[in-house]
């Protein structure tokens, strides 16, 4: 233990001040207040309509709220989602919460490249941090993948890697494709997955069995991961609705999440007690698969995807979740050498394909009859006549095409490249096991030096 914390003592602080330097020159450089955050700018406009209620009108006052809401999700909701592990709560919330610090100040970077330059300079505001957490998030989910197997510079680099190609494919998606995807299924929850997925694939320990009884979870561990399974639940209606326009767009979005994960939430009760022995409750499908509603709306939730059809795709997520996680994920590990740690792929990749491939139907399917001149702000492109629904369609599944591609080719060389000797690693046999990088209080560090010091006395006796 003692030589993996010494290892710690120059990387990581060598990882993080640099990343850190290098993000404050470059923000110096190159980014800028937009005109409704810098004072002289937005006085300036109001002094045009001279009129104090204008203040009102900053875009602030529109998506603060949202913002908190999602802010919430990133450090509280996925940080004590990934806490069921019964020697790894430190690692779970404390390296969610640096690799989470670290990639919203490069997603502002790397998305103001694509999205928000402006006469050489990038212009930020309060969409900015909603976009920046969105990119993070999807860091997060492919932190997930690989959790308790990776060391903390390790992730710093994939987070590097990981935001630039994830700026990269929503420029793609969204602005070449014209995809519409407000909640992410494709850009943020299936690219995450994804990618992680196969990352996790490149570092694949053929001896982790020896820290297989630290890969389980533990009555309090499970309880605190309910913690960040009911913070997401609550706040997802602002995650798939905080960039939506103003207006019915945002209202529609937030309803139509809101039943997708109450029959998401039914269905996940259902198949757990069905599938477990004695009909008995599993607490991992109850963390997650409760969950998978509000992926699976992502992409269609600013449609008229009703009410109705929302339920559908909740209780299709739940399902398809639950099945997942109870058959999938073991044949992932064993034929596919997977070892996916929090089942990212049944929480994320598969309800993010089940919800671009909802977002294609339903954009398929869209008329003027139903839409009317709200038409402008769903699809502006049907609206203004350049391409029909069908159309629209087929630019939903390209953009998945282009998304799995992007996460699996991007996936598969960064994995290589963390796989690298030089990181810190634990090794396998002391994976899941918060004691290799922190201070452990309490009966944990005792039964660390216990151990130590029983490992030392052997060593005497058998010399």
């Amino acid at each position: 233990m003692t030589d993996f914390g010494t290892q710690m003592r120059i990387r990581l602080p060598l990882a993080c001040i640099i990343l850190e330097i290098i993000l404050i020159i470059l923000f110096g450089v190159l980014v800028q207040y937009d005109h409704e955050t810098d004072a002289k700018l937005w006085h300036k406009e109001l002094a045009k309509n001279d009129s104090h209620a204008q203040n009102y009108d900053n875009d602030f006052y529109y998506r603060y709220p949202s913002f908190q809401d999602v802010h919430v999700m990133i450090f509280v909701g996925f940080g004590f989602l990934m806490t069921f592990l019964q020697r790894y709560g430190f690692s779970s919330v404390g390296f969610n919460f640096l690799i989470a610090a670290m990639s919203l100040q490069w997603a502002t970077l790397m998305q103001g490249f694509f999205h928000g330059m402006h006469h050489g300079k990038i212009h930020i505001g309060v969409e900015s941090m909603i976009n920046a957490d969105f990119c993070t998030g999807s860091v997060l989910i492919s932190f997930g993948a690989v959790l308790g197997k990776t060391s903390p510079v390790q992730l710093l680099v994939m987070a590097v890697f990981e935001v630039t190609l994830f700026a990269i494919n929503e420029f793609i998606v969204l602005s070449i494709l014209g995809a519409k995807d407000a909640g992410g299924s494709m850009t943020i929850h299936t690219f995450g997955a994804y990618f992680g997925l196969v990352v996790a694939r490149v570092l694949y320990r053929p001896n982790l069995d020896k820290s297989k009884h630290r890969n389980s979870s533990v009555y309090h561990s499970d309880l605190f991961a309910m913690i960040g399974t009911l913070y997401l639940w609550m706040f997802w209606p602002s995650f798939n609705s905080a960039i939506t326009a103003h207006g019915d767009d945002q209202h529609r979005t937030v309803m139509n999440t809101y039943y997708s994960l109450a029959a998401c939430t039914l269905a996940t009760y259902a198949f757990s007690a069905l599938l477990c022995h004695e009909g008995k409750l599993d607490m991992v499908h109850i963390q997650n698969a409760a969950l998978a509603g509000g992926v699976a709306v992502g992409t269609a939730g600013e449609m008229m995807l009703t009410p109705f059809g929302s339920m559908i795709v909740g209780f299709l997520a739940g399902t398809v979740s639950v099945f997942g996680f109870r058959y999938l994920s073991p044949i992932l590990e064993e034929k596919l050498k997977i070892q996916d740690t929090c089942g990212v792929h049944n929480l994320h990749g598969m309800p993010g394909v089940l919800g671009a491939i909802v977002g294609s139907i339903t954009a398929a399917l869209a008329t003027m009859d139903v839409y009317g001149e709200g038409m402008a702000d769903v699809f502006p492109d049907i609206h203004s006549g350049a391409i029909d629904a069908s159309q629209q369609g087929v630019r939903q599944i390209i953009s998945l095409a282009v998304t799995l591609g992007i996460a699996l080719f991007g996936g598969l060389i960064v994995g290589f490249i963390l796989k690298l000797p030089v990181y810190g690693a634990p090794p396998d046999t002391h994976c899941f096991e918060d004691a290799v990088y922190w201070e452990v209080p309490g009966e944990e560090a005792a039964h660390e030096e216990l151990t130590a010091v029983k490992t030392e006395e052997t060593e005497k006796l058998n010399s």
